[in-house]
């Protein structure tokens, strides 16, 4: 990522994104540490919940932010099962309102999640699951051969016929 800063304008409305997410009942079960480079003290907290592979390029971004989400329904305190999943939703809502404005986002699952309760004082109920860098793209020269290899590699995906299945698992839908 490129040593250059994101405005406050830009950030209020990634978050924004995130706040207007789809989620099960509309609980919002999540909710993000927020830590700007600009606030160092802050930016080194959220960087030490990284696993050190992260650390190496995610020390250049503009914003780090853990995701965490609510185990529990707000409303009557049984198991909310979709809320990793509405994490997910806010978390590519703020993505693509980054990819508006020219940013780039890299979300991690990478993360010390003990770590991070410890020094946010998370509490009980709430997880803290992923992390996620905001910034601008950088010279991927300036990463270490092992990541730079990995940065400039080309993106593949499983063609459609491995996930998309009708009739019965494994059968590939008719698309």
């Amino acid at each position: 990522m490129a040593d250059r800063e994101i405005s406050d304008a830009d950030l209020l409305s990634l978050l924004e994104a995130a706040r207007w997410a789809a989620s099960s009942r509309n609980e919002q079960p999540w909710s993000y540490i927020v830590a700007k480079r600009s606030n160092a003290e802050e930016f080194a907290k959220v960087l030490s919940c990284l696993v050190d592979a992260n650390q190496v390029w995610a020390r250049h971004a503009s914003v780090l932010a853990i995701g965490c989400y609510a185990t529990t329904h707000a409303r009557n305190g049984e198991p909310n099962l979709a809320a990793p999943h509405d994490l997910g939703a806010a978390s590519a809502s703020l993505t693509f309102e980054a990819t508006s404005r020219g940013l780039l986002v890299h979300q991690m699952i990478g993360i010390h999640p003990e770590r991070a309760r410890e020094l946010f004082a998370i509490p009980a109920g709430i997880e803290p699951l992923t992390a996620i860098a905001i910034g601008y793209e950088g010279d991927p020269n300036s990463l270490p051969e092992h990541q730079r290899q990995r940065d400039l590699a080309p993106r593949t995906r499983k063609p459609l016929s491995e996930f998309v299945f009708s009739g019965r698992w494994g059968d590939r839908a008719p698309l």
